[in-house]
């Protein structure tokens, strides 16, 4: 499949994908966006799993989800259980962090800007009243640009 692309239309359409896509350019004239087939029918949108410890650090950047506000969002895919008690953790040194729990169909379960400690890390208490998959969104507020941050989801265990 090939698609003709402006130079504006490339930086917004491309940016993004750049990373999970076997992609080549082209300049011929114009700036040609050539993808394998496989690739091209597959789904563009895919969170990242946590690995089994459910602790993460990563880079939020412009290669992200536009927020629309100015900032940028990162996925991160997690399976979790009826009953299930979770802390959502989100920390960083680099900007202001925002955490959202999503269910089925993009539904926020549960939203934090700031933490009870007086920061801007955001911490994320929830019980699960459904099994299945869930999203946590790291995001920055307003119009950070990003940075390294540490994610960690706790199942909280009752005494």
């Amino acid at each position: 499949m090939t698609v003709p692309l402006t130079p504006l239309s490339l930086s917004r359409l491309v940016r993004p994908w750049l990373r999970s896509l076997a992609a080549t350019l082209t300049l011929a004239g114009s700036l040609t966006l050539t993808i394998p087939d496989a690739l091209a029918q597959s789904r563009f949108y895919t969170p990242i799993s946590l690995p089994s410890s459910n602790e993460i650090t990563d880079v939020l950047s412009d290669l992200d989800i536009p927020t629309g506000q100015g900032g940028y969002a990162r996925d991160y895919a997690i399976s979790l259980e009826t009953g299930d008690q979770v802390a959502i953790d989100l920390t960083s040194d680099s900007f202001d962090t925002v955490v959202m729990l999503l269910g089925q169909g993009g539904m926020t379960i549960g939203e934090n800007d700031d933490g009870p400690d007086g920061t801007t890390n955001s911490l994320l208490f929830t019980r699960i009243t459904t099994q299945g998959d869930y999203i946590v969104r790291v995001r920055s507020f307003g119009e950070g640009a990003g940075g390294e941050f540490t994610l960690k989801v706790t199942r909280l265990r009752p005494f």
